[in-house]
């Protein structure tokens, strides 16, 4: 059974949960000052609430967690019923259910929002506050109907989400980064930084894994790109992957990285572990965020230069932000051959900009001339992805890069996207199109292909 053995009762609406942080009283009482006033609640709201909270008293945590699904819904289910027989509370059938469905979820998952984490057509969930939760399906935002019970039920939701990673969040430590069991990254923020009451982020991990053949057929390349990109993986091109938020650079990295040999030692640098390579021989390394104590930081940097005493044979760096290019250039400039990387840019010529300025950013005391020779011996390829106003994601460029010429980094565009209209329903119509340039790195490595 899951009645609470304890005499120390657990107060309402916190969540039960092993390792769970108490919340600290004064804080979500002051987020709560900041929230928007909200209607009454009706009699079969506040019956809901009591069920909750005495089902809160009564569960114990540890037991719960070592019960299957099924089970666990039963008893739930049990002791829902006993509570409105004890305290004459009426509920129908279905308000039960749903109650205890909602808890299952509380003890299990994060929330009223986990049902959004099964759903594969959402890519992206965003709790703000306890009145609006958006989610993005197909690259556009809409707003969902769930919704949480207050700003503690938010907030709760958020410290379980902490302490699953062993962090906490309270007034001092206002903002966290996280990852879910199912790999899925999350972002809150809470008061007094969000006004509003507490923000969670949620970039979900995608269980399906796309080839770059799918993708084409999705229409997010042309198979004239998908050849380019087969041929640039077998040659072991160096290669950045660039774009804006959410405009799918770790699901190309993704596409891309299936077509590495599995005779290679693969080592994935990530902030959060997103990738998911399929080859025999990977080492998956993942930074760690500093500590409550203010130690313990270990950053992209720190492993790439530990990577490179690992063999490696490539290195997938799951996104570039800082003194870490330097880093992961002079890796692609020694011998590794075929590394991976993304970059946040709106145009392959930024992308390149982005990497000179974080250069300079590791106190590198390099001159830029030096910093742009590095690039151009280096980076071989540049494949410009986007997330366009119709919600559609699609390589806009392939440019690879050519070398220096006075001092400035030479390129030629492959293919592009050139947008044609817009059909009745808000869609783009376009068309990839070919530069008609003959990739240089088919002459350098024209054994691989027969002669072409």
């Amino acid at each position: 059974m899951l009645i609470r053995t304890s005499s120390k009762p657990v107060p309402h609406g916190q969540p039960s949960q092993p390792g769970h942080i108490p919340e600290e009283p004064q804080m979500v009482n002051a987020a709560r000052a900041h929230q928007p006033v909200k209607p009454a609640d009706t009699s079969a709201t506040l019956n809901r609430r009591l069920v909750r909270g005495y089902l809160y008293d009564q569960i114990d945590p540890l037991k719960a967690a070592t019960m299957t699904r099924d089970k666990l819904l039963v008893q739930i289910e049990t002791q829902i019923r006993r509570i409105c027989d004890d305290k004459r509370l009426q509920l129908s059938r279905q308000e039960e259910e749903q109650i205890g469905a909602e808890m299952l979820d509380e003890m299990l998952g994060i929330g009223p929002i986990q049902p959004l984490l099964h759903d594969d057509s959402v890519n992206d969930i965003l709790v703000n506050g306890a009145g609006q939760v958006f989610v993005e399906r197909y690259g556009k935002l809409e707003l969902s109907s769930i919704t949480f019970l207050d700003e503690e039920h938010v907030f709760n939701t958020a410290q379980r989400i902490a302490a699953g990673v062993g962090r906490r969040i309270d007034e001092s430590n206002p903002m966290v980064d996280a990852r879910l069991a199912d790999g899925s990254r999350v972002n809150v923020i809470t008061y007094p930084l969000a006004i509003d009451g507490t923000t969670i982020s949620i970039r979900k991990f995608m269980r399906r894994n796309l080839t770059l053949e799918s993708l084409a057929a999705r229409q997010a390349m042309s198979m004239d790109m998908v050849e380019v990109l087969d041929r640039a993986m077998v040659a072991k091109l160096n290669i950045i992957v660039s774009g804006g938020t959410g405009a799918g650079k770790t699901t190309l990295l993704n596409a891309l990285s299936q077509k590495i040999s599995n005779d290679d030692r693969i080592i994935t640098i990530e902030d959060a572990a997103e990738l998911q390579l399929q080859q025999i021989h990977v080492v998956r390394l993942e930074t760690r965020p500093v500590s409550a104590e203010g130690t313990g930081k270990v950053d992209q940097r720190d492993l790439v230069r530990n990577a490179l005493r690992m063999r490696p044979d490539r290195i997938i760096l799951g996104e570039v932000r800082g003194g870490e290019s330097f880093d992961m250039l002079q890796a692609m400039n020694t011998g590794h051959d075929g590394s991976l990387c993304t970059v946040h840019a709106n145009t392959p010529r930024d992308a390149i900009m982005r990497m000179e300025n974080m250069v300079m950013m590791a106190s590198m005391q390099l001159p830029l001339e030096a910093i742009r020779r590095q690039i151009a011996s280096a980076v071989n390829l540049i494949v410009q992805v986007e997330r366009q106003r119709d919600g559609g994601r699609r390589i806009v460029s392939i440019t690879e890069v050519c070398g220096m010429e006075n001092d400035v980094i030479q390129t030629q565009e492959l293919f592009g996207f050139k947008q044609l209209s817009v059909d009745s329903q808000g869609k783009l119509v376009g068309e990839f199109v070919s530069s008609g340039q003959r990739p240089e790195f088919y002459n350098r490595h024209a054994h691989l292909f027969g002669g072409l």
